[in-house]
C-alpha cells in the first residue's frame, strides 16, 4: 500500500531503505520457559536455537515464527552481562526492534552519517549482515539484510518445534513505544530526520483520555507503510496515566506493545482464550449499540461480545482488535491482535473502553 502523497511531500531526506518488520527480540530471565510460553500460549514454532551447544558460550536464544511474525528471546548464562542488567532494571521486555533492509550497512552508515547513535558496526556471517542504532531508552534498533532461507540471525542450528495449536497469528502491523513527558516530538524527528519516515496519524488528549488519565501518540511509517510505529507520551489527567504506570516499572521509555494481524480474529482469540491468554474486558453495553456507532459488519456481533473484540471503523472501512493484559508480572508490555477490514486506523473510538479496562486494572494494582 503506497503513502498518501501529501504526507510523502514533507519529507525532507530520503528515507533508508527499510520496508518491514524483521523481528524482535526479547530479553529474559529464562529464555527456555520463555519460549515454553509463545509455544503454547500464542502459537509459535520453535524454529532455532542457539546457546552453547552451537559455539555461543554466554547466552542462549530461541527463534520462534508464527505466521510472518519472527521472535527471538534471548537470556544469559552469567550473572555479569549486558542481558541480566536490562532483565533486572526492566524486567522481560522487548531488547530490539530489527528491520528488513536490502542493504544493512548503507542504512545502517547514513543513519549514523544524520545523527543517531552506533552501537554495533555491520557484521556479516552465514549469509545476513546486522547492524545496530541506538533508540528510545535502551532499546536498540537493528538492520537485518538476509538471503531467503537463511536464519533470523547467525549462529542458530534449526529446530523442528511446531506448536500444538494454530493461533491465525499473520505479521506485526505495528509496534507502540512509551516515552515521559514531553518526549514524544523528540522522536518524531528522530524517525523524521533519521529514518525519513512520515507522520501517518496524531492523536491527542481528546483523542485518548478518560475521566482521570490521557496521553498523545503520533504514528511514525515508512513510505508505503510496511513499518508503522506509534510514539506515545503521557498528557495532564486527574491520575497517573498507563504510560507514566509503564514508565515506572519499566523504569525508561521502551516497547509498550506489538500489535499483531489476523485474517480471522474470532478463530485466533477463541484459540487465544483456549490457550490460556488474558486479555482486557470492556462493559457488556458497549455492544448494544456496535453497529449504529460503526455500522454494517461481517462478523457476528454476539460472537465478538462473548470474546470482547472491539470494532471502530473510518472511511475506509472498519477494524477488530483486543488486547492482552500484561504478559509480565510487571504491568509493561502487552500484545494487541487486529483484523484490519480496510481501515488504516488505530481503534480512535475504542480508546476510552479500551483505557477505562486498563485503568480498572491499575486500580487493582494501586497505582492508578
Amino acid at each position: 500500500m503506497s503513502a498518501p502523497k501529501e504526507s510523502l511531500a514533507h519529507h525532507s531526506v530520503t528515507p533508508l531503505a527499510v520496508n518491514d518488520f524483521d523481528h524482535v527480540e526479547y530479553y529474559v530471565g529464562n529464555a527456555k520457559q520463555a519460549a515454553y510460553f509463545f509455544r503454547f500460549a500464542f502459537g509459535f514454532d520453535i524454529v532455532g536455537f542457539r546457546g552453547p551447544e552451537t559455539g555461543v558460550r554466554d547466552k542462549v536464544s530461541y527463534a520462534l515464527k508464527n505466521g510472518t511474525i519472527n521472535i527471538i528471546l534471548t537470556a544469559s548464562l552469567s550473572p555479569e552481562s549486558a542481558i541480566c542488567d536490562h532483565v533486572r532494571k526492566h524486567g522481560d521486555g522487548v531488547h530490539a526492534v530489527a528491520f528488513k533492509t536490502p542493504n544493512a550497512a548503507a542504512d545502517f552508515e547514513l543513519a549514523v552519517a544524520r545523527g543517531a547513535k552506533a552501537l554495533h558496526e555491520p557484521v556479516s556471517a552465514d549469509g545476513v549482515t546486522v547492524a545496530e542504532i541506538a533508540a528510545y531508552g535502551e532499546t536498540v534498533h537493528r538492520f537485518v539484510e538476509r538471503a531467503d532461507g537463511t536464519p533470523v540471525l547467525p549462529g542458530f542450528k534449526a529446530v523442528d518445534m511446531p506448536s500444538p495449536s494454530k493461533t491465525f497469528l499473520h505479521r506485526i502491523d505495528h509496534i507502540v513505544a512509551n516515552v515521559g513527558w514531553n518526549e514524544m516530538e523528540t522522536w518524531v524527528k528522530f524517525y523524521e530526520d533519521v529514518f525519513g519516515f512520515f507522520q501517518f496519524r496524531h492523536f491527542d488528549e481528546n483523542d485518548i483520555s478518560t475521566d482521570y488519565t490521557a496521553l498523545r501518540s503520533k504514528v511514525m511509517a515508512s513510505p508505503a507503510l510496511g513499518i508503522k510505529l506509534p510514539i506515545n507520551e503521557p498528557a495532564e489527567g486527574k491520575k497517573r496515566s498507563q504510560i507514566e504506570e509503564y514508565i515506572d516499572f519499566y523504569g525508561c521509555p521502551g516497547v509498550q506493545h506489538i500489535a499483531i494481524t489476523t485474517t480471522d480474529i474470532v478463530a485466533a482469540i477463541s484459540q487465544l482464550r483456549a490457550n490460556g491468554v488474558e486479555f482486557q474486558v470492556v462493559p457488556d453495553s458497549y455492544y448494544d449499540t456496535l453497529t449504529e456507532r460503526v455500522g454494517v459488519i461481517a462478523e457476528d456481533v454476539e460472537a465478538l461480545r462473548k470474546l470482547n473484540v472491539l470494532v471502530d471503523h473510518d472511511d475506509n472501512g472498519y477494524l477488530l482488535q483486543i488486547f492482552t493484559k500484561p504478559i509480565e508480572d510487571r504491568p509493561t508490555f502487552f500484545f494487541e491482535i487486529i483484523q484490519r477490514k480496510g481501515s488504516e486506523s488505530f481503534g480512535k473510538g475504542n480508546f476510552k473502553a479500551l483505557f477505562e479496562a486498563i485503568e480498572r486494572d491499575q486500580a487493582a494494582r494501586g497505582t492508578l
